[in-house]
C-alpha cells in the first residue's frame, strides 16, 4: 500500500512528460510557421498571398516573383514519382511478403532498403551522368509516336519534368516498400487459409484477402512518399533543367520550390525582395506538405473504415 502514492505519482509525471513533449512537436511546427510567414511577408505584402502562389511569373531580372511555375513543378514530378515508385514498391513488398523463398527475404529486403542510404547528391549526379543521356532518345521515341496524348510531345531538351519524376520514383521506393511490407506481414493468416480454401488461387487470395486488409497502410505509406518526393532538393535541382516556366509536357524542363531555394538563396542575400520571396516559396512548401500529410491521415481513416465495415472474405466470396 505504499507503494502506491509513488506509483500514482510516477503514471502522473509520465503523462505530463509525454503531453509536454507532444506539445513541444505542435508549439515548433508553429514556430516555424510564424518565423517563415515573418520573413515572408514583404513578398506576400507587395505580390498577395495568392498573387504569390499562383501567378506565373518567375523574374528575377525583374524582381518579379510568382510561384505557379515553382509550385507546378513541385506536383508533376511528385505526381510522377507516385505513378511509377508506388505499384513497384508495392510489387516488390507482395512479392517479399508472399512469394519470395524464404533464403533470398532476407539479402533482398536488405538491398531495397540500402536505396536509402544512398545521398540524394548522388542520385542528381546518377541522373545527370547516366538517365538524361541514354533515356534522351527514347524520351524523343515517346513524344514523337505518343504526342496525340495530353502533355506528351515535342522537343525533349534532356533535363525534364520527367527525369526527376523518375529519380524521385527510385529515392521513395524503399519506405513505401517497407511500410507497405510491414503492413502486409500483420494480415491475419486465418484471412489467408480461408481464401485458400474456397479455391482461390494464391494471386486471388492476394487480391482478396491481403490487398483490401493493407489498403490503409498502403494509402498512408503512398502520402509519405509523396511528402518525401515534394521536398526533396539537391537531386531534383540537378535534372529538373531550373527553367521558371510551366512545361506544355513531362518532357519538358521546369522548376520546384525547393530546387529554386537551394540554387537562389546565396544571390538573394543583397536583395530583401528575392530573399523574402524565396521564404515565401519555403512557406508554400511547408503548407503544401502539411496538407499532404492531413491527407494521408484521412486517406488512412478512410480505408480503415472501409476496411472494418466489410470482411475480407466475405468480400471475396470465393471462386465459383
Amino acid at each position: 500500500m505504499g507503494r502506491l502514492p509513488l506509483v500514482r505519482a510516477q503514471d502522473r509525471a509520465l503523462r505530463w512528460g509525454l503531453t509536454g513533449v507532444a506539445g513541444l512537436i505542435l508549439a515548433l511546427i508553429g514556430f516555424f510557421f510564424i518565423r517563415l510567414l515573418v520573413e515572408a511577408w514583404p513578398a506576400f505584402t507587395k505580390f498577395g498571398v495568392f498573387g504569390f502562389t499562383f501567378t506565373n511569373d518567375w523574374d528575377v531580372s525583374r524582381d518579379l516573383y510568382g510561384a505557379l511555375p515553382l509550385l507546378v513543378g513541385t506536383l508533376i514530378t511528385s505526381a510522377i514519382a507516385l505513378c511509377i515508385g508506388v505499384p513497384v514498391a508495392v510489387g516488390t513488398a507482395l512479392f517479399v511478403s508472399e512469394l519470395c523463398p524464404r533464403r533470398l527475404r532476407g539479402p533482398l529486403t536488405v538491398m531495397v532498403e540500402l536505396l536509402a542510404a544512398v545521398p540524394s547528391v548522388v542520385y542528381g549526379l546518377w541522373g545527370v551522368f547516366v538517365l538524361i543521356p541514354k533515356l534522351q532518345g527514347f524520351e524523343q521515341f515517346l513524344a514523337d509516336k505518343l504526342s496525340f496524348l495530353p502533355f506528351v510531345g515535342g522537343h525533349v531538351p534532356g533535363p525534364n519534368y520527367f527525369i526527376a519524376g523518375l529519380i524521385l520514383a527510385i529515392m521513395i521506393l524503399p519506405i513505401v516498400t517497407a511500410i507497405t511490407r510491414e503492413v502486409m506481414a500483420t494480415v491475419p493468416l486465418d484471412h489467408k487459409e480461408a481464401a485458400l480454401a474456397l479455391g482461390a488461387t494464391r494471386w486471388e487470395m492476394i487480391r482478396t484477402a491481403v490487398l483490401p486488409y493493407s489498403r490503409a497502410g498502403i494509402a498512408g505509406a503512398s502520402m509519405l512518399g509523396l511528402g518525401r518526393a515534394i521536398g526533396e532538393t539537391i537531386a531534383v535541382t540537378l535534372v529538373i533543367g531550373n527553367a521558371p516556366t510551366i512545361g506544355k509536357q513531362i518532357f519538358d524542363q521546369g522548376y520546384s520550390l525547393a530546387a529554386v531555394i537551394a540554387n537562389e538563396f546565396g544571390e538573394a542575400a543583397n536583395n530583401p525582395t528575392h530573399r523574402a520571396a524565396l521564404i515565401a516559396a519555403g512557406l508554400v512548401l511547408f503548407v503544401l506538405t502539411l496538407v499532404v500529410n492531413l491527407a494521408a491521415r484521412w486517406f488512412v481513416n478512410r480505408a480503415s473504415h472501409g476496411r472494418r465495415a466489410t470482411p475480407e472474405i466475405a468480400e471475396a466470396g470465393g471462386p465459383a
